[in-house]
């Protein structure tokens, strides 16, 4: 008997599931869905089925997760793709917080799931949803290894001049509070597929990664090592983002809870939700904006200028770190698909050897391409994003599957 090849890989949001179930032979997906709306009575589910080419969806409440996992089975079971399916080698699960414990894939058993549950305080809106879509996944197979994958884990060979805050240290370890940053199976997969896609083993490239979504972050990449990233403690350090405000002098907290009496909830969802790209101009869509901004919007023209000028200051400075770049690399749903964005942020800095060609960077595509001069010195690039083949490859490799 041939060894299982199949993994699923599960995202699962505060009322979401995302899914993809891959065959690792040769990475090829089998079946995509998403569980939208969970404990509402609008819960739509959206499954496709990749190698018939039917989607259907399912409308109606679906109360908890484990309501809508089993409406998962159900669909990959139509398929004949069900979870019971001897080929299914494992789980693999996105947790966002891994904190300093853990810095690669790991199978989950108890331990796992409680420091899990003790990273909750420094991320309280998406380690409680992951450790949902787990418990769940574990009561429909107990038997099977479930694998979880850290957001944080690329973020761990950071040094500590750049991982530490200035706190005193004993404030901070017993508080836990140091630079975790996210994104990180983004960011692995892209700066190793930039390395690909130059022709050179990752151990020799220098990468500048720019991850440009609703949540956007950026990090420094050494010979296939993160050293720096701008995300933080929390998602909400760093770029300019959708509606989050990013980098923010602190005592800005201080003077709006002392003279603008908001509390600290208040101020939370301002820089969490009400913030970033949506406070600046009420939109946080970014073809939106530039429709505003080719209209003549001022307001959408300064919201684009200061992500921007934000943007830049982030590859100069770890251009700085970084001493040699090689490649910058865009990636995510802003930074592969708007290509003013893209200009405007390398616009500028042909001193540090980086430009931009006009007709390259208008071509939309699904592949890796370079967008720079063949003379550049430094290469520009964009490259998708997969952070579900990056969960099922790690999780497949971990579990031991040939």
């Amino acid at each position: 008997m041939t060894s299982p090849t199949r993994v699923l890989v599960l995202n699962s949001g505060s009322s979401s599931v995302k899914y993809q179930l891959l065959d690792m032979r040769d990475s090829s997906r089998l079946a995509v869905g998403l569980v939208e709306r969970i404990g509402e009575r609008t819960s739509r589910l959206k499954h496709t089925c990749l190698s018939s080419g039917e989607t259907r969806e399912q409308n109606g409440p679906m109360h908890d997760h484990e309501a809508a996992l089993k409406a998962v089975a159900e669909e990959l079971a139509k398929d004949g793709l069900g979870l019971d399916s001897p080929e299914l080698a494992a789980i693999g699960h996105r947790v966002v917080h891994g904190g300093e414990f853990f810095t690669e894939p790991t199978v989950i058993d108890d331990t796992v799931l409680l420091e899990i549950e003790r990273l909750i305080p420094v991320a309280p809106l998406h380690n409680p949803a992951n450790l949902t879509g787990i418990r769940t996944a574990q009561a429909l197979r107990p038997d099977l290894p479930q694998v979880a994958v850290f957001d944080t884990a690329f973020h761990t060979t950071m040094p500590e001049s750049a991982a530490r805050y200035a706190l005193d240290p004993r404030i901070a370890d017993r508080h836990r509070i140091r630079r975790y940053g996210f994104h990180g199976t983004s960011h692995a997969y892209v700066s190793r597929e930039t390395a690909r896609l130059l022709g050179k083993d990752p151990a020799e490239v220098n990468v500048i990664v720019l991850h440009l979504g609703n949540g956007a972050s950026a990090s420094a990449v050494r010979g296939g090592a993160c050293v720096d990233t701008s995300m933080g403690l929390t998602p909400l350090e760093g770029l300019v983002m959708g509606t989050r405000s990013g980098d923010l002098d602190p005592a800005v907290i201080f003077h709006l809870a002392r003279v603008g009496g908001m509390s600290m909830d208040e101020i939370d969802t301002l820089l969490n939700k009400r913030s970033g790209l949506f406070g600046l101009c009420g939109d946080n869509d970014m073809r939106e904006i530039r429709r505003r901004v080719d209209e003549g919007d001022e307001q959408a023209k300064l919201a684009f200028d200061i992500y921007i000028h934000r943007l830049k200051k982030y590859i100069g400075s770890y251009y700085a770190v970084l001493g040699r770049v090689d490649a910058v690399a865009f990636t995510a749903g802003v930074g592969e698909n708007s290509a003013p964005v893209r200009e405007a942020a390398v616009s500028g800095l042909e001193g540090l050897g980086l430009g931009i060609d006009p007709e390259l960077n208008a071509v939309r595509g699904d592949d890796a391409r370079l967008i720079s001069p063949a003379s550049a010195r430094v290469a520009v690039a964009v490259v998708p994003t997969d952070e579900e083949l990056e969960i099922a490859t790690q999780t497949y490799a971990l579990v031991g599957r040939e």
